[in-house]
């Protein structure tokens, strides 16, 4: 049997064990709204039995170590929904900053399909309406200065609004281009942590087992960012250290990193992502940087192309028929827009100042002959080689229904994403999360044996100081 001062040195390893347990759960309510943090549970080992006269006796219980519960898989999960919905949201925000640059209401649009019309009082849908019109009230008083004045007028305006849309559509791409700077830059600064956190890691495994809790919380942290960039691929060694590979290409390797991500130039000048190492091209497949580079090669200059193409062939239709008309003072051979593109086309500068210079005739000396200007007003119903047989308005409704289709599948898809990664989210709480309820049924637990291990130290002070009293009586 074991003596009163074994019974003493294990209640005073018991206090010590229930102290470390209501420290780590006081840590675990500290953490719980600490999105990062995983709640972590001490091990408490049995300590070493001992031989007696009447057969091996226990001494008690220590303090083990600190270890934090995650699960592997949660983790993984989340690291790999991270690239899917980073992707989607690049994607959402870059046709999102399209729409805002079109200047047009697309829920018509994306709702109805390709017949849908976009309106705006500022947009180019509306313009083009305009123009037609001033072609059509001219041929009907082809003399009218006011009249000319007017159609002059409305055709500015259209030209205004797709150098505007043009400007806002580029502006859109550069937004575009510094937002992937800024990731591949942030991509860049996760890599270099997660090296030195590997680092931190396998020395402090080294130094004392379970140490590591709180670096490897900001190793899953910085992961879980580095994944919401760039899709990314993991493995964990055996001292803790985690490998990343971005696109097949070796990022970090224990505590080395050993590449980093670049932009370099496609053929049009638009950035790509590259291995810093060798300026080997990198195929991501999610994350933010992917997303934001597919905003901007597809749907983004998509639309910038087909507004480009559908101001080409309004100046090169209205010209070819416009050179051959006659002004009210005989001359002919001029034309209307200047130009070759939504950027740069412009109403020639001869007519503001000098409405009578428009060629409306088919006939020098006819103020009355409206053959030229009737033609243009009818070009506005014909259908188009240039733009697939569609008219002018009817090429840009389809042009903005399918940049509205594209929001809406984008939207959903990030939804039903969210819906996805909450889930898991959810599911790895269940694990890793701190719930209040159990911390405080623990700290009660701890808080109930510390007291009760405290009654054993008095008790064994009792007997002892009645043991010493009758030794002197």
């Amino acid at each position: 049997m074991i003596g009163m001062f074994s019974i003493l040195d294990m209640a005073a390893r018991s206090l010590q064990t229930q102290q470390a347990g209501i420290a780590v759960a006081g840590e675990n309510i500290s953490n719980m709204n600490n999105p990062g943090y995983a709640r972590q549970v001490l091990r408490i080992d049995t300590a070493p039995d001992v031989s007696t006269l009447n057969g091996e006796e226990g001494t008690g219980a220590d303090a083990g170590t600190i270890q934090n519960i995650r699960s592997s898989i949660l983790d993984g999960q989340v690291v790999s929904e991270n690239s899917v919905t980073g992707s989607l949201t690049a994607q959402q925000q870059g046709l999102q900053m399209a729409e805002a640059a079109l200047g047009e209401s697309l829920n018509s649009a994306s709702a109805s399909g390709a017949a849908a019309t976009a309106a705006s009082s500022q947009g180019l849908s509306e313009g083009i309406a305009n123009l037609f019109a001033g072609f059509q009230a001219l041929s009907a008083a082809p003399s009218n200065l006011s009249q000319r004045q007017n159609l002059i007028s409305q055709a500015s305006t259209l030209a205004s609004q797709f150098n505007q849309v043009d400007q806002s559509l580029s502006g859109v791409t550069t937004s575009l281009n510094q937002s992937l700077q800024s990731n591949v830059s942030q991509a860049n600064q996760d890599l270099a942590s997660i090296a030195q956190l590997n680092q931190q890691i396998v020395a402090a495994q080294q130094t004392s087992p379970g140490s590591a809790n709180v670096l490897q919380d900001t190793l899953q942290q910085t992961l879980e960012s580095l994944s919401s960039l760039a899709t990314i691929k993991t493995s964990t060694e055996s001292d803790g250290a985690v490998d990343v590979s971005i696109g097949g290409v070796s990022m970090v390797t224990g505590a080395t990193q050993n590449d980093s991500l670049a932009l370099g130039s496609t053929g049009g000048g638009q950035p790509l992502v590259q291995a810093a190492s060798n300026g080997a091209s990198i195929t991501l497949t999610g994350g933010s940087i992917e997303g934001t580079i597919q905003a901007r090669d597809g749907g983004v200059a998509a639309i910038q192309s087909q507004v480009n193409q559908l101001a080409s062939t309004l100046i090169t239709q209205v010209n070819s028929a416009y050179s051959g008309g006659y002004d009210l003072n005989g001359n002919t051979g001029g034309t209307f827009f200047t130009g070759s593109s939504a950027a740069d086309i412009a109403v020639n500068s001869t007519l503001p100042a000098n409405p009578a210079s428009f060629q409306a005739a088919g006939t020098a000396g006819n103020s009355g002959d409206s053959q030229v200007v009737l033609a243009l007003a009818q070009m506005g119903s014909a259908p188009q080689t240039a733009l697939g047989g569609q008219t002018f308005s009817q090429s840009y409704a389809a042009n903005v229904a399918q940049l509205g289709s594209a929001i809406s599948s984008v939207n959903t898809q990030v939804s039903n994403q969210q819906a996805v990664s909450s889930m898991i989210d959810q599911q790895r709480n269940s694990v890793s999360g701190v719930s209040l309820n159990d911390e405080m049924t623990n700290l009660t637990t701890f808080q109930q044996a510390f007291q009760a291990s405290a009654q054993v130290v008095t008790t064994i002070d009792t007997m002892l100081t009645d043991l010493l009293a009758m030794k002197t009586s």
